[in-house]
């Protein structure tokens, strides 16, 4: 049976050669979520995961266990990608790939009257686009939401905002996003 990632931090904190399962089990996805948030390179991005990998090493012992470690480590990865962006000063790309594009398109497309003749991958650029002009706070959640596959109460604990804003946040970026999919004349 597979240990929850609970049972692992609680190992780790004993045998340090645990938490190379917990690298393992969140390596891809956090290294995901930093290219989305960074729109950086594989080695910066890499960078930046290991700075991520060490914050929790070293904080193991402060884990809240009333949140999902999944949370903690995107909370613990979404700051130092925040960080990174400052330290640089650049304004973040979004970094998806077609597969994921198309799937947002799809749940927005319920709300939108996207014409059927565009192209996907035309498509998913037009959507990167607007994703990007989209404010930070709307872009977050819709990164979380629906590229991460995160519920409410997971983005409410790795944006430490209450699930009642997470909704209003989701509710609104999607409207903006359908205001600027009429600027680029996506519907």
């Amino acid at each position: 049976m597979t240990p929850s990632d609970e049972q692992l931090v609680q190992e780790s904190l004993k045998d340090k050669n645990k938490f190379a399962l917990l690298v393992e089990r969140y390596e891809q996805r956090l290294l995901r979520y930093i290219k989305r948030l960074t729109g950086r390179d594989n080695n910066q991005s890499e960078d930046i995961l290991q700075e991520v990998f060490i914050k929790i090493y070293r904080n193991l012992n402060d884990f809240d266990t009333n949140l999902k470690f999944s949370s903690w480590a995107y909370r613990i990865t979404h700051n130092e990608a925040i960080n990174h962006a400052r330290k640089i000063k650049e304004t973040i790309p979004l970094e998806t790939d077609d597969k994921e594009t198309a799937n947002l398109i799809n749940i927005l497309k319920s709300d939108t009257n996207i014409p059927e003749e565009i192209s996907q991958k035309e498509l998913a650029e037009k959507v990167q686009k607007i994703i990007e002009k989209l404010p930070k706070k709307y872009r977050d959640v819709i990164i979380l939401y629906y590229l991460e596959d995160k519920d409410y109460q997971e983005i409410s604990d790795i944006l430490k905002k209450p699930t009642s804003t997470i909704g209003t946040l989701l509710s609104r970026a999607k409207a903006k996003f359908k205001q600027l999919s009429h600027k680029h004349d996506l519907v």
